[in-house]
This record gives structure tokens, C-alpha cells and sequence, in this order.
């Protein structure tokens, strides 16, 4: 099984960047959350300073990328 690609430490704000190059829109922000939206794909960002590992990874999954795909918007 290979293994998954690392990945880097980033903030709320340099996520939401990566995936408006890919389509998304800010729709709304409520409280510390970002709101996104892509056709029917909606997906909630964390405006921290910091993401963990696991909440990126899954926000690229909701967003429908790969990590590489995802790598690369940065």
C-alpha cells in the first residue's frame, strides 16, 4: 500500500486561496468557518492559523482533489 504524501502546515486563509484557483467561491463565513461553494460541492473551511493534518485532508476529499491536485494550488 503506498504511503499518502505529507502534508504541509497551512492556515485557513492559504486553503481557501488554493481552492478559489480551483472554482470555489466564499459564499458566507459564520463565526470562524469559510463557507465554499463549487457547482453542487459545498465545503467548510476552519479560519485558524493553523489546520491540522486530518481536517486538510479531508476538505481536500470534500472538495473532490488529490493531495497532488491540491499541492499544486498552493
Amino acid at each position: 500500500m503506498p504511503k499518502p504524501k505529507a502534508l504541509p502546515v497551512i492556515s485557513g486563509k492559504d486553503v481557501v486561496k488554493a481552492l478559489s484557483k480551483n472554482g470555489f467561491i466564499v459564499r458566507r463565513q459564520t463565526g470562524s468557518h469559510i463557507i465554499l461553494k463549487r457547482e453542487k460541492i459545498q465545503v467548510v473551511v476552519p479560519n485558524h492559523y493553523e489546520i491540522d493534518r486530518g481536517t486538510l485532508r479531508s476538505i481536500i476529499r470534500q472538495a473532490g482533489l488529490t493531495v497532488e491536485d491540491f499541492l499544486k494550488l498552493l
